[in-house]
């Protein structure tokens, strides 16, 4: 919720209306300037060692350490969540991300040794990883340091400069990331924060960086990905989620109830990975929700210490929220917890936490990303029936599978078209920074954390080295006579009767016979 002046923009707490702070939104012209900026910073940056880059990122992970309750309470405030989900959901990720990217930088960025084959020998094979340049990262509101952080850590331990364009929806952390960043003492221009909004991110698109990693809609990010095309930028998409969580008869349901309500509500339920879909096998419906209603009815609101839910942070997202329950209401939906939209306090930013029964699959509810505090709950008949609604939308960021029984939930688990799947938790897999983390489908393009998470913004460049002590090669000028000999080393290389000593003495007889000629 912001209001603008002419000369300053002032950043409201959603959740309590206070005034946080005024700043200065950066000038899309100057956009062209930034990226300039950057790429000239990008040559010192890059010559950098690992081991030097990654001892920035260490001043980061103190910087953060040594004002964390300030960190935590300027999140809060500015995304409207609760000072425990900053500081669990937001600050705790990004310092572990941190941590694994002081251990496993130089690592994973070493020159790697790889095989040549046999017909090449007298020659080593290796892969390098050469950073990109500029990084583009745009990132959203609902987790903004956390999903500002992570991939600037990994691009910049590479090699590469980065420019952030923070969500204009909660300003404040990007401002706190930038002087962040200021504090540890990285060298001018290694990371610039460009402070706006779409008008900004569209012209930091154009002034064509060499790789953009952006966090949010489906709908901009099909737009970003047009625009990089033009320029072959290559890019990584983390987008929506309509994630289900699929409980089965033999689940502890006392569990699976305490995870649905922290899956689907955690952060007022603006998470990519939120518990949107909650399919229950029908003989234990009953019972599932005998265990979740008194959960959800229990949960605080508010913007305390001691409350679990916080407000919605945009006022256009509690519109689409309340769209999406008009129309399963309308449809035949049933309001198990919660208020009617009709009942909404309209000047206030919080919604209460709803359940929905009886919906159907055609409905938005089922279909469309919600980001918001709303369970939507279907019966499945079987196991069958489970994974055919679970896999039943334009999604495929994150699903949970809930059973005793081990065996069959990987078995489900296998079958579901997800990014990610967990067994008997939900959400988490994002706060392990050893697994890959991206969608299919709708959900995005690319994965980052673990190795890859690092490498990916890099470009591999492929070396080959020759030991020396050969004048010629076998397959180098003049091919006189040599078509038969190269003829009888591939039939022996690789044809059915494979001998190691007919290839020997024909690869042998080649070498003989660019002797003679040389």
């Amino acid at each position: 919720m912001q209001a603008v002046n002419k000369e300053k923009t002032k950043v409201y707490a959603p959740a309590t209306g206070e005034l946080i702070m005024e700043y200065e939104e950066t000038p899309a012209i100057q956009a062209a300037d930034m990226m300039e900026r950057a790429k000239s910073a990008f040559w010192g940056w890059s010559a950098l060692s690992v081991r030097e880059r990654v001892s920035y990122i260490k001043n980061l992970r103190e910087a953060v350490v040594e004002d964390i309750d300030a960190i935590a309470e300027l999140i809060a405030k500015d995304v409207g969540k609760v000072r425990t989900d900053a500081l669990v959901a937001d600050i705790m990720p990004s310092l572990d991300a941190m941590l694994h990217v002081e251990k496993h930088a130089e690592k994973t960025l070493r020159s790697q040794k790889v095989k040549t084959p046999f017909l090449l020998m007298g020659k080593k094979s290796m892969v390098e990883y050469m950073p990109m340049g500029t990084v583009l990262v745009i990132s959203p509101w609902n987790y903004p340091f956390l999903l500002s952080l992570s991939p600037m850590l990994s691009a910049l331990a590479a090699g590469n400069t980065v420019i952030l364009k923070p969500s204009e929806v909660t300003p404040a952390v990007g401002i706190l990331i930038e002087s962040l960043f200021e504090k540890a003492k990285f060298p001018p221009n290694v990371v610039q924060v460009a402070h706006g909004g779409k008008e900004l991110g569209a012209s930091l698109t154009n002034a064509k960086p060499d790789y953009i990693f952006f966090t949010g809609s489906v709908a901009t990010g099909k737009i970003i990905q047009q625009a990089a095309a033009r320029d072959l930028i290559p890019t990584t998409l983390e987008l929506g989620g309509k994630d289900p969580m699929i409980v089965l008869q033999d689940a502890d349901l006392k569990r699976a109830a305490e995870g649905a309500a922290w899956g689907a509500f955690t952060n007022s339920g603006q998470v990519c990975m939120s518990v949107e879909r909650l399919i229950i096998e029908e003989m234990v419906m009953e019972p599932f929700l005998e265990e979740l209603l008194p959960l959800v009815n229990q949960l605080k609101q508010g913007s305390g210490a001691d409350d679990d839910i916080g407000s919605m942070t945009s006022r256009m997202q509690i519109d689409i929220v309340k769209q999406q329950v008009e129309d399963a209401l309308e449809k035949g939906a049933v309001l198990l917890a919660g208020e009617h939209p009709s009942k909404w306090d309209l000047d206030s930013m919080f919604i209460k936490p709803l359940i929905l029964s009886q919906v159907t699959e055609d409905m938005m509810i089922m279909q469309e990303e919600t980001f918001g505090p709303v369970l939507p709950i279907i019966s499945a008949e079987d196991e069958e029936d489970a994974v055919r609604i679970a896999n039943g939308t334009r999604y495929g960021l994150n699903a949970s599978v809930w059973s005793r029984d081990k065996e069959k939930a990987r078995r489900i688990s296998s079958r579901l078209q997800s990014g990610a799947v967990l067994i008997n938790d939900v959400l988490i897999t994002v706060a392990n920074n050893n697994l890959p983390f991206g969608g299919v489908k709708d959900s995005g393009i690319g994965r980052y954390h673990g190795e890859n998470g690092i490498r990916m913004f890099c470009h591999e460049k492929a070396v080959m080295e020759d030991l020396g002590y050969k004048k010629s090669e076998i397959q180098w000028y003049p091919y006189k006579e040599k078509y038969e000999s190269f003829r009888n080393l591939l039939v022996a290389n690789f044809g059915k009767s494979r001998s190691f000593n007919d290839v020997l003495k024909e690869y042998l007889k080649l070498i003989r016979m660019t002797k003679s000629k040389s």
